[in-house]
């Protein structure tokens, strides 16, 4: 054999050994995710879930690394790099989180927009919220893929917060969006966002006297150390978008994208059935650990008087009054 032809061949092998190495390469597909808490937080467990079920629904490769424990950053910046197409690919997010870049967003999150858990298990079962997925993607390049969400949000306070005196000028974190700090103005209290990685320091530094949060966060950031009294208002309970990247969906191939589309809708019910579960069990714990002390807040129906008409006017505000009423009547 010539060494021309000798040579040939290695350089034929090698253009196999390549359109091999690049078509395996572009073949597999790597899904960076992240989550502000550990694995024992249901965010983390049904973003678990959602890789599980990707990958039994797609035959082709791909590969999840999920960052946890605010590796890379807080919800907002989470929003940031979505929108981007850059960092990550898919979390969990409160809606009121994504206001910046879709205003009628936190209309799904909205405080007291659900009557018990069975009203908010029938809206996020259905396609009611539909009109502000569209929105979202469109406004934000991101897409919602399931619900998750389930927990119930109360009062946590430094100092106990039982009655409407408690509450008047009572200084708390809200999240970002305004209707969130809408709705405790018109209870009488003085709300003020702040950002989630600062509460425990604003508290302790009395920069603020509470929050409101679910129990499962709660417990996981250990809040209780600085607001031991929780206020059972039953404001929230919480729906969470799993969500992916705009820019990301549209780059995989189509089994893929309905992959998703299914694991997520299955992973958002694994999700609220989980937490919706556990956050008594954990609200419980805290309490038995001598953690916590639980108060029921004072007239509460007098709460939902007061709101509404903030409700109304946010609703007419971005033209979603037919669509709340459509949550309302579910």
């Amino acid at each position: 054999m010539s060494f021309f032809t000798k040579t040939a061949q290695l350089v034929s092998g090698a253009a196999v050994a390549a359109t091999l190495f690049t078509a395996t390469a572009e073949a597999e597909t790597v899904l960076r995710g992240a989550s502000m808490f550990d694995e024992e937080h249901a965010f983390t467990k049904t973003l678990r879930k959602f890789e599980e079920l990707v990958g039994e629904k797609y035959d082709g490769d791909v590969t999840f690394d999920l960052r946890l424990n605010g590796e890379l950053g807080v919800e907002s910046d989470y929003v940031t790099f979505l929108n981007q197409g850059v960092a990550i690919d898919y979390t969990i997010l409160a809606p009121s989180n994504m206001a910046k870049f879709a205003p009628s967003i936190p209309l799904m999150d909205m405080p007291f927009l659900f009557r018990d858990l069975d009203h908010w298990n029938a809206v996020l079962s259905s396609d009611v919220l539909v009109p502000l997925e569209d929105e979202l993607l469109e406004k934000a390049d991101i897409k919602i893929v399931g619900y998750t969400g389930g927990g119930t949000r109360n009062l946590l306070s430094k100092n106990p917060v039982v009655t409407f005196d408690d509450l008047k000028g009572h200084k708390m974190r809200v999240m970002g969006a305004p209707i969130q700090a809408q709705i405790f103005q018109a209870l009488t209290a003085a709300p003020s966002a702040i950002a989630y990685n600062e509460v425990y320091n604003a508290i302790q530094t009395g920069v603020i006297a509470g929050f409101e949060n679910e129990a499962a966060s709660i417990q996981n950031l250990k809040f209780y150390e600085v607001a031991p009294n929780l206020t059972l208002t039953r404001h929230s309970i919480t729906v969470r978008p799993i969500v992916m990247s705009g820019k990301t969906f549209n780059s995989l191939p189509a089994d893929l994208q309905a992959a998703v589309l299914e694991a997520g809708e299955e992973a958002g019910a694994y999700g609220r059935e989980l937490e919706s579960r556990e956050d008594g069990v954990k609200l419980q714990e805290m309490v038995d650990a001598g953690q916590l002390t639980v108060s029921e807040f004072e007239n509460r129906d007098k709460m939902l008087e007061m709101v509404k008409p903030v409700q109304d006017a946010y609703a007419a505000e971005i033209g979603a009054s037919e669509l709340l009423e459509a949550v309302r009547v579910k």
